[in-house]
């Protein structure tokens, strides 16, 4: 996805989640285990009593309270697990506002008793930065690919295999949190060419500040590794760079489409419910094209969360690695800054994507498109009272930032799941 303008129509797309360095993803304690640099930095505040970290209740908890939900419904098909509970249904659809509103909410506090409710579930929304998800997802079925019998040996190779930025990161304006351990200073800055991280700082950047470019390196990287298999991890820069140089562009784009989106095919994601279409960066559209659009809906997002959970997304450990990377440590916005969650562990991605037409004196403002105005968020959200949910929320309200919307809805769906008994 590209930032372009033309005469009288200037077409803004933004597929973060808000303001870079913000919003910051897993587990405090998950240093150790992933080498993600700045954990060190949220960890060392934590444990010295003259700092605060300033978090929320929810956003504190460690490695080992992070658990999937629906594992005893391990061998149930999501389409028996999605069957609407018309009185839980009757309730949510009385706090929806009127418009452009669609969403799937799954109240799982009690597996063995499901309540499910949809509202507009399969309009078709632009997933925005939503869609990160998907190449994340990616890149851990071709870890799977290449270490089938050895969960240490995938994490390993994500914290110890370090690949460079190149032209796939650039542009993306907005900047990445860099924290020198020895020096203990924190730098925020935009991705250049010759950075290099390790495939879990990469895939943190995607996932903590929604950067594009990380998401176009993260993208590449499941490219590499379905190309290479087991020469992946040690492919040097010059076989990678010929690589690219000498394969046909439409056979790149042909197998970056399928790499993304054929291990939603395996869930039950049709194409018309969740499809990536499209790499983040202009500098990953000299490698690679695009191809059919990119595509969201809220039952598509739901089969996914509901996989995820059960542990079938790949594998157990993939599942519950994924949910790790989608855990608030930070600051939250829009769906998640919800007073009525602010205790609540919230695993969360946001996206958004809108375009203004100024023409003939046209009004239009940041996250206020008059043309289209996306906004996406899916949220699990688990209370310490034991109530459990997942919510798959997409919008297109023009001439308006949702934002406050959003975080409303939240508190009203919350409320209403509240009352339910467990």
């Amino acid at each position: 996805m590209n930032f372009f303008s033309k005469t009288n129509l200037t077409f803004l797309i933004i597929t973060t989640t808000i303001v870079a360095g913000l919003n910051t993803f897993y587990p405090i304690d998950g240093y150790k285990s992933t080498k993600i640099s700045r954990l060190a930095r949220l960890e060392k505040i934590k444990n010295d009593s003259t700092q605060t970290l300033n978090l929320p209740k929810g956003a504190l908890l460690p490695l080992n309270c992070i658990e999937l939900q629906l594992t005893k419904r391990k061998d149930d098909s999501v389409n028996t697990i999605l069957i609407e509970d018309k009185a839980f249904a009757e309730k949510l659809k009385k706090v929806i506002p009127s418009g452009n509103y669609s969403l799937t909410v799954l109240d799982m506090t009690n597996p063995d008793d499901l309540k499910y409710a949809e509202h507009k579930e399969s309009t078709g929304y632009q997933p925005g930065s939503v869609g990160k998800l998907a190449v994340v997802t990616a890149l851990f079925t071709q870890l799977q690919n290449i270490c089938p019998q050895s969960w240490d040996a995938r994490t390993a190779l994500l914290k110890n295999k370090r690949v460079r930025a190149g032209d796939w990161a650039v542009y993306d304006h907005h900047t990445v949190p860099i924290y020198d351990i020895e020096k203990d200073k924190l730098t925020k800055r935009q991705v250049k060419t010759d950075d290099v991280f390790s495939l879990y700082e990469w895939i943190d950047h995607t996932m903590s500040v929604s950067n594009n470019g990380a998401a176009s390196v993260v993208w590449r990287e499941a490219l590499l590794m379905a190309a290479f298999q087991g020469e992946y991890e040690y492919l040097t820069q010059e076989k990678i760079d010929a690589y690219f140089k000498d394969t046909p562009k439409k056979e790149l784009t042909l197998l970056a489409n399928k790499i993304v989106n054929e291990p939603l095919r395996k869930i039950g994601i049709t194409k018309d419910e969740w499809r990536l279409g499209s790499f983040f960066t202009s500098g990953a559209n000299k490698f690679v094209g695009d191809i059919g659009g990119s595509i969201g809906t809220p039952l598509g997002l739901m089969k996914y969360l509901v996989s995820l959970e059960q542990g079938n997304l790949i594998d157990a450990q993939s599942s519950l690695e994924i949910k790790r990377l989608m855990y608030m440590t930070d600051r939250r916005i829009r769906y998640a800054y919800s007073p009525k969650i602010r205790d609540a562990a919230v695993y969360f991605k946001s996206g958004s994507l809108y375009s203004c037409d100024r023409s003939n004196g046209k009004t239009c403002g940041e996250y206020a498109g008059n043309v289209y105005n996306y906004m996406n968020s899916v949220a699990i959200v688990e209370h310490p009272n034991g109530k459990k949910y997942m919510v798959c929320l997409m919008t297109n309200v023009l001439n308006k930032n949702s934002a406050y919307d959003h975080q409303a809805l939240a508190g009203r769906i919350d409320e209403v799941i509240q009352k339910e008994s467990i």
